[in-house]
């Protein structure tokens, strides 16, 4: 888990059994306190799977209200994991198998399968599934881009794909070689990028990942077979990243043609798109770099942009966390999360519930670590951290303000999932039972029946190589009649962890740095979530 956790910790990973303890008092009781059954979802032979994680294009639905989850998971099939298998390699990068996308229904995971000839040997990926059980992806297609090249490699064409009714279909592109879909809704329209025909050396697909000869991205609607070039700001290039029940669309996109002395590109800002009104520009904090990268049902926007003392600070390869805060939008109005928040400065901002809350780490006063919160109305409340832990960070939310993420230890050496909801946080592992095949290391999904989906690892599958080893999971609510779709039961007091916040005597300084790395890492993937190529940027 190279770029989601801490790569720079050399301390052996402890592996911690979770006991958990049954009452009978709570078993004879008339409350049905609830618990969870974990669905190991497992792979095609290979050694790793995984659901997609919020900063990564596609989320937040993994899973649909239908309790039917995507991802991907690696086959037997060995793979050589060039700069051209854009989409191998797993959730990093780092394993030399072939992936395939993934189903999960009622106890069933089926390989969706890839485009080419050759499909066996070709990736793919799915990363967004609507209520009706569509599903937006990418896969491979054997081809060769002819313009690309990546480390003196040449790069395989990856394409967006759409599978219905067990069919794959290619979504095509805009006249160029690449394609990529972020996004499904429930009206089966599709959001993404794809490249057209005409030349461009700041082309946002290529330059930001050190890809020479490239042509112009623009982002894109699909829909009936359809795919519809959503335009830019004014410069060459755009990209879609966000869609929402509406067919609103939230991006990234050039306002002119002319490059900046910070990054040595057009000035690059957000936009929401509408039909009929066209992209509009949300404006940055005052750098010359920002993207949106979530979009509610009410039109309200999430995304990252730098500020004026540092304004390239959120191009994709500078490492300048302090410059570059996450905003929110709504009605015209930019809204700086990190200065303009009560209570706390929010670091990441990584969901967004159609009330208009969101979640993700942030800074608050007398801590030397970071904790999860969520921001409503100018205000970000801390959720804590499970036990005695230091330092956590939240996920995805759902529509009963149920919040998933991680927690980690005051040492950095060990993670755990929590759920934190009504102002009580649990222990994931403490829920899923004592005979449990996997611990459980990433929170990445909540559906609105409170199903939670994410990565865990096996024994002898250490809680920091879940890249390399790790399972993709399911967690499905029940009740103590062993009934299902019991998410809105109470949880057993016994389960509950008290909150904890950090105090500064927790923590010695000696551990800041690397704290400070952890963000570093953090707002990383968050920053690259214009990018497929996010895999290829960290070294393993």
């Amino acid at each position: 888990m190279k770029s989601r956790t801490l790569t720079c910790i050399t301390a052996i990973t402890l592996f911690v059994s979770v006991a958990v303890s049954v009452h009978l008092a709570a078993q004879q009781s008339t409350t049905s306190f609830r618990r969870y059954k974990l669905i190991d979802i497992g792979t095609f032979g290979g050694p790793a799977s995984y659901i997609n994680a919020p900063f990564a294009l596609g989320a937040p639905n993994q899973i649909n209200n239908r309790g039917i989850a995507v991802g991907s998971a690696s086959t037997d099939t060995p793979s050589d994991l060039f700069p051209s298998k854009a989409i191998c390699g797993g959730v990093d990068g780092v394993v030399p198998f072939v992936f395939h996308a993934f189903q999960w229904q009622h106890g069933e995971k089926k390989d969706l399968g890839a485009l080419g000839k050759h499909p066996a040997k070709e990736c793919s990926e799915a990363v967004s599934i609507n209520a009706n059980g569509d599903i937006a992806g990418r896969s491979g297609n054997g081809m060769i881009d002819p313009i690309g090249l990546k480390d003196g490699f040449p790069v395989e064409d990856t394409r967006a794909v759409l599978w219905k009714n067990g069919e794959i279909e290619d979504l095509g592109t805009l006249g160029g070689s690449f394609s990529l879909a972020a996004r499904i809704n429930s009206r089966g329209q599709v959001v993404g990028f794809a490249q057209n025909a005409i030349e461009d050396p700041f082309s946002l697909l290529y330059s930001s990942v050190g890809i020479t000869n490239g042509t112009q991205t623009r982002g894109f609607l699909w829909q009936n077979g359809h795919m519809q070039d959503l335009g830019t700001l004014g410069g060459p290039d755009a990209q879609a990243f966000a869609l929402n029940e509406n067919g609103e669309a939230a991006g990234i996109s050039y306002i002119d043609s002319t490059p900046n002395p910070a990054t040595g590109l057009p000035t690059a800002d957000p936009f929401l798109w509408t039909e009929g009104r066209g992209m509009i520009d949300l404006g940055t904090l005052g750098g010359v770099w920002g993207a949106a990268g979530l979009v509610n049902n009410r039109g309200q926007v999430v995304g990252s942009s730098s500020v004026a003392a540092d304004p390239g600070a959120c191009y994709p390869n500078i490492n300048d966390i302090p410059n570059c805060h996450p905003f929110f939008w709504e009605n015209g109005h930019l809204t700086d999360l990190n200065t303009d928040t009560i209570g706390g400065n929010p670091i990441s901002a990584n969901a967004l519930s159609d009330s208009g809350e969101v979640v993700g780490t942030a800074a608050f006063p007398g801590q030397p670590f970071s904790n999860a919160y969520v921001w409503r109305r100018g205000e970000a409340r801390d959720l804590g951290a499970v036990d005695d832990d230091c330092f956590s960070e939240a996920f995805a939310i759902n529509s009963r303000g149920q919040i998933v993420g991680q927690s980690f230890s005051c040492e950095l050496n060990f993670i755990r999932t929590f759920l934190w909801e009504k102002g009580s946080m649990v222990d994931l592992d403490a829920l899923s039972g004592p005979n449990a095949s996997l611990q459980l290391v990433e929170a990445f999904a909540i559906n609105d029946r409170g199903e939670i989906g994410g990565i865990g690892v096996p024994p002898g599958c250490g809680n920091f190589s879940d890249d390399k080893c790790g399972h993709a999971y399911l967690l499905i609510p029940i009740c103590a009649d062993g009934s299902e779709g019991c998410g809105d039961a109470p949880l057993d007091p016994a389960d509950v962890a008290h909150r904890t916040v950090a105090t500064p005597g927790t923590v010695t300084l000696e551990k800041l740095p690397m704290f400070q790395r952890r963000i570093v890492q953090l707002r990383d993937r968050h920053r690259e979530l214009n990018t497929l190529w996010r895999r290829t940027l960290v070294a393993p």
